[in-house]
């Protein structure tokens, strides 16, 4: 019994001190969870792709083993819409474009072309590796768009969670030359091509979270050991750029926000979109009450059999068309 009770001791103590030492073993629990999440809510979705959406997969980095994206389209899509490229979420920690690819696949159902961009996770890249990725895939988009039918293409940023802070950030560096300068972000031939960003549910303001309950606060310390590479990151300069509410210029693009009610990073979107407006940016917001029921949680919009989520799908829909 005391073998067994020494053992037991002995492995709870590798297991502290691995979630002492390392971010990894919280970023494999982190996946974990948000994986199962990601495939349920892709496989709801399944039913409503239409049929005729069809697929093509591109590298947009030939040293890059992670740069690969997705171009969805129907056989007659207007080419007098802009172009939707989206970056998916996780966290910054997990996630690929699989996750999202139903949902940008029932937009293009509606006849706009969809990229579904890739990108590196952390730890295994830190930030701002994703900004950097999605710069280059615009690069890619843009340099080649007569071979990938997208002559005269404008360009609209859009993302979910994380994926909507990196969105958000990258169209910060493409109109801001300073602050590219300092994401890496140097060179943007894209930049006049870019006509919106899309912001769903988002993070832009790393350091204001993890205040709140225990598992909150644990989750935000993972999330920004893994990405910043610095256990200590609240007191680092790692994650000193990653603050976008600071950061706003009115050369930002016009910009679409919506969050859910019941969502932790209801009070995010909220700041982010006073911010565009005190800075002179055309935003339109889809916002709800504190009482709405049902309450609408993170990623509300993927959940098209609500209400919500439709009504999500027809603003932005209806946005990107006014555009």
């Amino acid at each position: 019994m005391r073998t067994v009770l020494f053992a037991a001791a002995a492995i709870a103590a590798l297991i502290v001190a691995g979630f002492s030492l390392s971010p990894w073993p919280g970023v494999l629990l982190v996946r974990a969870a948000f994986d199962r999440g990601a495939a349920a809510a892709s496989d709801r979705l399944a039913p409503r792709v239409p049929a005729a959406v069809t697929t093509t997969t591109h590298r947009y980095d030939p040293d890059d083993p992670a740069a690969l994206l997705d171009i969805y389209r129907l056989p007659d899509a207007s080419t007098g819409l802009p172009v939707i490229v989206w970056v998916h979420g996780g966290g910054f920690v997990s996630g690929q474009r699989a996750d999202v690819a139903n949902y940008l696949k029932i937009l293009a159902g509606r006849g706009f072309i969809v990229v579904n961009v890739d990108y590196t996770i952390a730890p295994e890249a830190r930030y701002p590796t994703p900004v950097r990725q999605l710069a280059t895939a615009l690069g890619f988009l843009h340099g080649e768009a007569a071979e990938h039918d997208l002559d005269g293409a404008r360009f609209v940023l859009a993302g979910d969670s994380a994926g909507a802070q990196i969105a958000a950030q990258t169209a910060a560096a493409a109109t801001d030359a300073a602050y590219g300068q300092q994401l890496g972000v140097k060179d943007a031939p894209w930049r006049d091509a870019l006509a919106g960003v899309s912001l769903f549910c988002g993070v832009y303001d790393i350091a204001g979270l993890g205040e709140g309950a225990i598992l909150g606060r644990w989750f935000v310390q993972v999330t920004g050991w893994a990405y910043s590479g610095d256990r200590n990151w609240r007191r680092s300069e790692v994650l000193d750029t990653f603050d976008l509410t600071a950061r706003m210029s009115p050369a930002f693009p016009a910009a679409f926000v919506t969050v859910g009610n019941a969502d932790p990073l209801e009070p995010q979107s909220r700041a982010l979109a006073r911010t565009m407006e005190d800075a002179g940016v055309p935003v339109s917001t889809l916002f709800f009450p504190p009482d709405h029921e049902p309450a609408l949680g993170h990623e509300y919009q993927f959940d098209l059999d609500s209400a919500a989520g439709q009504q999500a799908l027809d603003a932005l829909d209806a946005w990107l068309r006014a555009l």
